[in-house]
């Protein structure tokens, strides 16, 4: 049977004109002279055609996004990700992580928290730390704006102080397990030192703050452990109820969209964890991070917005440019299409893109409890 591309493309260009529905003597429209027409108003008609292209394109998209199931939508937060499931029978939220994970990573960031407070008040030379040659000379300047001889940090630090403070006298009431609880009592003892001691001498520097921080690394990273552990289980058990509920035959098809900040868009906690409870085969492909400057005002609308121009890229790539599969590659992932060009313009077209972060890829089997 002769195929749509092979019938119209045996016919001859009239004979395919006019089998098209149209002819192929010119309308008096199209022999209007040049002359008539300026050179914006030609411009503008070009630019039309992409307008008209757009307004085709988000119309499509806009309908596809009623069609995409099944789909889990992950906003990365404090409590360790709100999960979203969508189906065609709607939609279902949770956060899975119990409050270890949030309580644990709360202490952790103390040292964070004095930091952001003194920060600005450093002075901008650059001491024989131990990690100085790491540290961008330029960078520090930006960051360390303030006069390091004003006392103005003092009265914000107490405050976050006061914070420390009842969180230490109120730990043995938090019902922790032993070894967190000594971690985030060693934590904020160190913080509680460091403040009293900056804070009687009027005066704080890099080296001071890093044998601070130094001390309480061990202890930040019991508590980083226990976070970790209490994320795996949260996410593995929703993952595991949710493929249970969706079934095998459309849980092989899912996508999974995680929405995160720039900072902590590769090798997300949330997306290393997902990886290994999905078909393995359409990872590459179906496991999406979506870094962003802040969290969206509608994460699961931006989700699926997002998935939704991937999934119609993903066939208009291979039916636009079916002679090409080097772009039509680019039109399916996140190459600009004009990039290859660029690059060979530029005199680089040996320059490649840089290759996706591996998650795991050789998983220890049983680890993942819905692994197939």
């Amino acid at each position: 049977m002769a195929t749509r591309r092979g019938f119209i493309g045996g016919a001859t260009g009239v004979g395919t004109a006019a089998l098209l529905g149209y002819s192929a003597t010119p309308s008096a429209a199209d022999t209007v002279t040049a002359t008539a027409v300026t050179q914006t108003q030609a411009r503008e008609s070009m630019f039309a055609v992409n307008a008209g292209m757009r307004a085709n394109y988000a119309t499509l998209k806009a309908e596809l996004i009623k069609h995409l199931s099944p789909v889990v939508v992950v906003q990365n937060d404090a409590k360790g990700g709100r999960f979203t499931l969508v189906t065609q029978d709607g939609q279902e939220s949770v956060n899975p992580v119990s409050q270890t994970f949030e309580l644990a990573k709360s202490i952790a960031h103390t040292p964070l928290g004095i930091f952001s407070v003194i920060a600005s008040y450093l002075a901008d030379k650059i001491p024989n730390l131990p990690n100085a040659d790491r540290i961008d000379p330029h960078d520090l300047v930006m960051v360390a704006y303030n006069d390091d001889a004003s006392t103005a940090w003092i009265e914000p630090l107490k405050a976050y102080a006061a914070k420390l403070s009842t969180a230490r006298t109120n730990l043995p009431a938090a019902g922790l397990p032993a070894a967190l609880q000594t971690s985030c009592a060693t934590i904020l003892d160190g913080a509680l030192a460091f403040i009293k001691t900056s804070v009687a001498a009027k005066h704080f520097d890099m080296a001071s703050f890093e044998q601070f921080s130094g001390s309480v690394y061990p202890a930040i990273r019991t508590n980083m452990e226990h976070a970790s552990q209490a994320q795996i289980k949260g996410v593995q058990d929703i993952m595991k109820t949710w493929r249970a509920k969706v079934g095998e035959t459309a849980w092989a098809d899912l996508y999974c969209v995680v929405i995160s900040q720039w900072t902590t868009s590769v090798l997300n906690q949330n997306t290393i964890i997902i990886k290994d409870c999905m078909n393995a085969a359409k990872v590459a492909t179906h496991l999406i991070d979506l870094p962003g400057l802040e969290p969206p005002a509608d994460p699961i609308f931006t989700a699926l917005d997002n998935l939704a121009r991937i999934v119609q890229d993903n066939i208009a790539a291979e039916m636009v440019f079916p002679k090409d599969t080097v772009v039509a590659d680019a039109l399916k992932g996140q190459q600009d299409l004009l990039s290859d060009e660029i690059l060979k313009q530029l005199g680089s077209n040996n320059v490649t893109a840089q290759a996706a972060p591996l998650y795991n890829t050789v998983a220890t089997p049983g680890v993942c409890p819905v692994r197939k």
